[in-house]
């Protein structure tokens, strides 16, 4: 039930609501077919009531990185690590509802999975989680259809020939040689009816991974102190109170370590903290928090180990993300060594 932190945020903001659907999440429940199931013990009326309400929580709170069916088959799946836990691969033995509730109340260190404490009351948590030691670890039940007449989708079976690419029977980049005339018309549909919501369709090539620009702030067409030159692809304003941030530092006599940070640093942190570190760019300055200025630290006020720590595992409460699973512990040292040269306040 964590909510994602992705460091790369523009891949996936235009999809938020595509959550419930993504790479199988709303659309596999509305399509695919629950599994025969022994027959359950009725429940009481008040048991009904703690069901639905554990229900309604979950599917406003933990959908989008659990899915609708509990599987964990969403978009955020694919950008967290350790990946977010699939209840219907769990027995009731592996997985009590005792262990729910601690994980809903407590977090678990080390994933995305925050606490809750404080965001549900009690009742919530305890409904939410016999919701799910029920509905996916007992039951292995599909929860929520999504593609209802009550939800605006009459008819829904008419996009049938879209659904083997929405649910990744089929990935969407397979070669049109090996795709019939029926599947050649899915794809079309697909592509035309379905994607701005089934955005992460499975690829069989995943093609080259993102990469950030760290100069963020407006481009305003032309290039400053250059009226009558036409303007370049790249030209920014001398107008924006954010361009003079976005200038790296030249310092002299940088050892291979701390070069090596620079080139790091300016790819991958400058997006928020500014090519000089100040966070005082276009993406540092609408943070809540903003991102820290790196130029009010000195070696006492943040020591390299403590800098490293931070780089490593992220600052909880803010926007700073874990850079452990993108970055080697040896990058993570160079970034280290360049920020504590380029940025930090000499000691007294």
């Amino acid at each position: 039930m964590p909510l994602p932190v992705l460091a790369g945020a523009a891949v996936g903001l235009a999809v938020l609501w595509a959550g419930f659907e993504l790479a199988g999440g709303a659309t596999s429940v509305a399509m695919a077919q629950p599994p025969k199931q022994q027959a359950q013990p009725v429940l009481s009326v008040q048991q009904t009531a703690q069901h639905e309400l554990g229900r309604k929580v979950y599917n406003f709170r933990c959908y989008f990185c659990h899915g609708y069916s509990g599987d964990a088959k969403t978009l955020a799946t694919t950008y967290l690590h350790p990946r977010p836990r699939d209840f219907t691969s769990a027995t009731p033995a592996q997985l009590p509802r005792d262990a729910i509730v601690a994980a809903l109340r407590d977090g678990r260190p080390g994933t995305a999975m925050k606490s809750f404490r404080g965001i549900l009351e009690e009742t919530e948590l305890q409904a939410v989680a016999s919701f799910v030691a029920r509905e996916f670890v007992q039951d292995k039940a599909r929860n929520t259809t999504y593609h209802t007449v009550e939800n605006g989708w009459p008819d829904h079976r008419r996009f049938e020939t879209a659904f083997p690419f929405a649910r990744g029977d089929l990935a969407l980049d397979t070669p049109v040689e090996r795709l019939d005339a029926g599947q050649r018309a899915g794809r079309r549909l697909f592509l035309s009816s379905c994607v701005s919501c089934h955005d992460r369709a499975r690829v069989e090539d995943e093609g080259p991974a993102w990469s950030s620009r760290p100069v963020s702030f407006p481009r305003m067409g032309f290039v400053p102190g250059q009226p009558n030159t036409p303007p370049a692809p790249d030209a920014v304003s001398s107008a924006s109170v954010y361009a003079k941030h976005e200038v790296v530092p030249r310092i002299d006599g940088l050892s291979a370590l701390e070069r090596r940070g620079q080139s790091l640093f300016q790819s991958n942190c400058a997006f928020c903290h500014a090519g000089d570190g100040t966070g005082k760019n276009w993406i540092g300055q609408f943070m809540e928090p903003k991102a820290r200025d790196l130029t009010q630290y000195s070696a006492l006020t943040m020591p390299r180990a403590r800098l490293r720590q931070v780089i490593r595992e992220g600052l909880p409460g803010t926007s700073m993300p874990a850079w452990q699973f993108v970055l080697k512990p040896g990058e993570i040292d160079a970034i280290g060594a360049y920020v504590a040269r380029a940025f930090f306040r000499p000691t007294p």
